[in-house]
Formats: structure tokens, C-alpha cells, sequence
């Protein structure tokens, strides 16, 4: 049986590796790789970080960049370029991760909780990167 490449994680580009890291371990109750905690002294200046699920599985990965423009969607003057998409079993929980979100600095870009067949929100963490939480 042939062997085909296997996705590692989704890497996104970053001016803030840390405090983006620190918005999708809460939003998704991830943790960190080890070494790649936060230091408990000195400065963080961490130019790449990875989030790990609850099986040690690698999820998300964090990269320095010193320039990011953020996405204009739903306009396409800067494309989104990528967005993830999570997947709730309800409207309840949807309004629930969507409020946590929100709380940990997340723009809302699109609301469509109120479509009957797939309600979704879109939001915005907190680079610009434009990612749904939708029921599914």
C-alpha cells in the first residue's frame, strides 16, 4: 500500500506567536508542546510554537512574521488566504464557543446563526486569520 504524506498541523503566520497561541489553546483547550510553555523568566520572544491535542497530536503551529496584513473578508482586497472551520453539535454550543471566543478577542465577521441548514458564525482571532465555528 503506497504511504502518503500526512498533515503535521496548520502553521499560521503570526506578528504575536505567543499571545495568538495563548487565543487557540483556550478556544480549543489545547496545550503547548513541550519546551514551548511559556518561559517562567525572561522574554518571550518565541518565533515558533506548536499546540498539541489531548492525544500529543501536533494541531496548530504559531510563526514570527513582522508584517501581516490582516484579511479584509468579506471583501477580497486582502483574501483570507486560509481559515479553519470547527464543527459544534448545536446552536447552543455554537453560541457558547462563539462568546468564548469573543471573550479571548475575536472579531465577528459574518453572523449566520440564523440559517436554517448550516448555522455558522465567522470570526476573526486575533491576527486577522478568518476561521468559522458552525454546527455540523
Amino acid at each position: 500500500m503506497a504511504e502518503y504524506p500526512r498533515l503535521l498541523h496548520t502553521a499560521l503566520d503570526t506578528p504575536e506567536p505567543r499571545a495568538l497561541a495563548e487565543f487557540y489553546r483556550e478556544l480549543l483547550g489545547l496545550h503547548y508542546r513541550p519546551g514551548d510553555e511559556r518561559p517562567a523568566d525572561g522574554p518571550d520572544d518565541a518565533d515558533w510554537l506548536v499546540l498539541l491535542d489531548a492525544d500529543g497530536v501536533r494541531r496548530l503551529a504559531f510563526q514570527h512574521v513582522d508584517h501581516l496584513p490582516r484579511s479584509t473578508w468579506p471583501t477580497h482586497d486582502v483574501p483570507m488566504q486560509l481559515h479553519i472551520d470547527y464543527a459544534v453539535p448545536s446552536l447552543a454550543e455554537l453560541e457558547r464557543h462563539r462568546a468564548r471566543a469573543e471573550a479571548l478577542g475575536a472579531q465577528v465577521l459574518l453572523d449566520r446563526t440564523d440559517d436554517d441548514v448550516e448555522p455558522l458564525v465567522v470570526l476573526a482571532d486575533l491576527s486577522g486569520h478568518p476561521f468559522c465555528i458552525l454546527v455540523g
